[in-house]
């Protein structure tokens, strides 16, 4: 038998189209670092401040972020990593399986558009800094008003577009660098100006307890007053939030497109790092740290862009952390983007199509209105997409459960699934109605609609054929899946095993990188709890913004120096 004849089918499909080879899975590292580093991202800024513009309370952020996040975390674990782990499929892939081109290409254009517009916002707050920097005014109108802010933002945006061209390894090498020195930042940027924060409510340095510290959050931070003077959100709204802000990724099931790489799908578990680090410690750091620049200023925090905070925060550091925060955001979303648009344009390569998408990305981020509507986007295309998730869910979890027989549209050979685009159509109607008529709280509308399109679906796709029994296709499904694997590990066999690097070179470059960044917590420890009075804070922050900003150059020296020799080593 004629090996490469029997293959010759998938030789022709684009490796995005075939489920992720065996060999080319990751460890649990891989994703905790990815999820890290998209999740402590320039978005923690906004978002931050947006927690004290609607008016949340002390301890209803302490409690309600950690409720929020944990169910976010659950949610991947739960609903997103079993599908992607099970299929090792992107949802691009699987929705065409179940759903058909006409369906799959309308919501892959919906995709594309959502990731290509979150991906121009990040950057343009990475932009922000490096207009800080510069002295380059604020860009307030909706279009661009300076002409070097615009090749500022071409600069930047040709680094995300450089990075994404890679594909999955190098979104999570670049992610894996940024992570660790991320978190650091962020919790370094707290306690350097938590004792701006003090002196100005408590007149002394430091919170002496708990009691001190809700006091402080509750008259200079998150005061239960929104931005029109009114009560703000209480502790189910708060919760809500954090669940909500990433519906797209785990009720949407974006992430399968990450996740499909991981061994096991416990490594759901890996979005923690995002989570309780991203999301819980970034956004009440955030808020501490818009606070106490906006004392250090004279204005309000709602009034600060990102770039305003973290040079108050972290001095010249600041400027690398919002550029970086904004990249690992905007890598991984054009990346995802660049997925969606090989799946329209399924003739062209997933480097081409990202090529496109990243033009057309750093032309939008030129225009400053997107960022600042980021939330919004957010939340609606989180709604947008969750009855997709839901559909997905239903064929993949629920279908085999009940009799029903998964992926029978594709085995019937339609074109066009009317189950699943009445089901999404329908659920659309359902959860904006919702919104519309202002039943429940808006952060939570996911949760309905998600429950509404699995009994639509269910409903719809019997009627259509998804009771009936498909032997002969399902055996086909079987031994085409068989040949799949036969095919990758017969690659495999051609690729080089990885080797790693223990050269003593190479453990010192890593020795040194961690070393830096103990050093870095080590100088923002002593600026909060050093500084005895006023003068020894300045003195101490003063020292902080030097040599913190030596300690990332060399960071990032030491780990990029690391990762290369590791990659020279399986060359």
């Amino acid at each position: 038998m004629d090996t490469n004849n029997n293959y010759k089918q998938f030789e022709n499909l684009e490796e995005e189209q075939l489920p992720v080879a065996k060999h080319k899975l990751h460890d649990w590292s891989h994703f905790a670092g990815l999820y890290a580093a998209e999740h402590v991202a320039a978005t923690e800024f906004v978002i931050g401040a947006t927690f004290v513009a609607l008016g949340a309370k002390t301890m209803d952020i302490l409690i309600g972020l950690l409720i929020g996040n944990i169910l976010a975390v659950l949610s991947w674990t739960l609903i997103t990593s079993p599908i992607a782990v099970d299929t090792r499929l992107s949802l691009y892939t699987y929705l065409n399986k179940i759903a058909g081109d006409a369906m799959t290409k309308l919501y892959n254009w919906a995709n594309i558009i959502i990731f290509s517009v979150i991906s121009a916002a990040m950057i343009t707050v990475s932009s922000t800094a490096v207009r800080f920097a510069f002295d380059i005014p604020a860009q307030l109108n909706w279009y661009p008003t300076n002409l070097w802010f615009i090749v500022i933002v071409f600069v930047v945006g040709i680094v995300v577009v450089s990075i994404a061209l890679y594909g999955f390894k190098a979104v999570s090498e670049f992610s894996g660098i940024c992570a660790p020195w991320l978190f650091v930042m962020f919790t370094s940027g707290a306690m350097v100006l938590m004792p701006a924060l003090s002196l100005d409510v408590l007149q002394k340095t430091l919170p002496t307890g708990m009691s001190d510290f809700i006091t402080l959050g509750n008259q200079s931070i998150w005061t239960g007053i929104d931005s029109n003077g009114e009560p703000g959100i209480g502790l189910i709204e708060v919760i809500g939030f954090a669940w909500a802000a990433n519906t797209i990724t785990h009720f949407g099931l974006i992430d399968m497109a990450l996740l499909r790489f991981a061994k096991k799908k416990s490594y759901g578990l890996a979005t923690s790092t995002g989570m309780m680090f991203g999301h819980y410690v970034a956004w009440i750091a955030a808020g501490i740290m818009g606070a106490g620049a906006a004392v250090i200023i004279g204005k309000t925090i709602v009034e600060l862009d990102p770039g305003d905070v973290a040079y108050y925060a972290l001095g010249w550091s600041g400027f690398v952390i919002v550029i970086v925060a904004g990249w690992t955001t905007a890598i991984t979303n054009l990346y995802r983007a660049g997925l969606a648009a090989q799946a329209v344009f399924n003739k062209h390569s997933r480097k081409k199509t990202t090529i496109v998408v990243g033009i057309v990305t750093i032309i939008i981020a030129c225009f400053p209105f997107v960022f600042s509507q980021i939330l919004p986007l957010l939340t609606y295309a989180g709604l947008l997409v969750v009855p997709v998730g839901a559909i997905v869910f239903t064929e993949h979890q629920i279908f085999p459960r009940i009799g029903y027989t998964r992926y029978w549209s594709s085995y019937k050979n339609l074109t066009f699934s009317t189950p699943a685009v009445a089901s999404w159509a329908l659920g659309l109607i359902f959860g904006f109605g919702l919104n519309a008529l202002n039943v429940m709280s808006f952060f939570y509308l996911f949760l309905p609609t998600w429950v509404f399109t699995i009994i639509i679906y269910t409903l719809l796709a019997g009627r259509f054929g998804a009771k009936e029994k498909y032997p002969i296709e399902v055996e086909k499904e079987k031994l085409r899946n068989e040949k799949i694997i036969e095919y990758q590990a017969q690659k495999a066999t051609e690729e080089t095993a990885p080797v790693k690097d223990k050269s003593i070179l190479s453990k010192l470059l890593k020795i040194v990188s961690i070393t830096v960044l103990i050093i870095t917590l080590l100088l923002a420890i002593n600026v909060m709890f050093g500084s005895v009075d006023e003068n020894a804070y300045i003195t101490n922050r003063a020292m902080f913004y030097s040599y913190a900003f030596i300690c990332t150059l060399i960071y990032f020296v030491t780990a990029y120096w690391a990762l290369q020799r590791g990659k020279l080593k399986n060359k």
